[in-house]
């Protein structure tokens, strides 16, 4: 990498990183540009030759953490797909908590109706978690770990409704509900369970 696409990076990620901070305590609505560049240490300018409106930098620190979730689940060789699924929910609750509750609040509220949220709102996240899920799934039907008469657009769906129902629960109750330590029993309770009629002989 040449110095110049090497400051680029940096500078990138100084944004990314002050646009985090900020997100995490003041929450999406409060949060402005001139904040962000000031924290990172650039100009107002140099903040829209990276991300055209606040809500792509935004944007970009969710799927980030998501996206290193997927990566990480991946690269357990010497897990099976339900070891594999449970670190994927634990991984998910752990990176919707970093933000805090009051953010997960916003969030919901914003996307229950995604053709009425706010301009900015990530509308698509749904989406994204549901291909996600399903690329782990289907990643194991190819693999010989999962049987093809899987069901996998159901499991997936099944799937992502204990993970929305936990971030929901969590909301609700006030924080009693604890997302981290129900994704755990989820997976120990309900998950093997869920797959077995579907795991291949030869790898349970």
């Amino acid at each position: 990498m040449t110095t110049r696409k090497e400051r680029a990076r940096q500078t990138r990620e100084k944004i990314v990183r002050a646009a985090e901070e900020l997100l995490k305590v003041r929450g999406f609505a409060a949060l402005n540009v001139d904040d962000i560049t000031k924290i990172a240490g650039v100009a107002k300018g140099t903040f829209y030759v990276y991300f055209p409106h606040k809500t792509d930098v935004v944007e970009e620190i969710c799927r980030g953490y998501f996206q290193n979730v997927a990566l990480q689940v991946r690269s357990l060789r010497d897990a099976d797909i339900a070891q594999r699924l449970g670190a994927y929910a634990a991984g998910f609750m752990k990176a919707v908590q970093c933000y805090g509750i009051h953010i997960c609040r916003e969030w919901i509220r914003s996307v229950l109706d995604p053709a009425c949220a706010p301009e900015g709102v990530d509308r698509r996240k749904w989406r994204f978690d549901v291909d996600m899920l399903r690329g782990l799934l289907e990643e194991a039907v190819q693999g010989g770990e999962l049987k093809p008469d899987l069901p996998v657009d159901t499991l997936t769906h099944l799937l992502i409704s204990q993970l929305y129902g936990m971030m929901l629960c969590w909301c609700i109750s006030d924080n009693e509900f604890r997302p981290e330590e129900w994704s755990d029993r989820f997976s120990e309770f309900q998950l093997r369970l869920i797959l077995a009629p579907y795991m291949n002989d030869n790898k349970r």
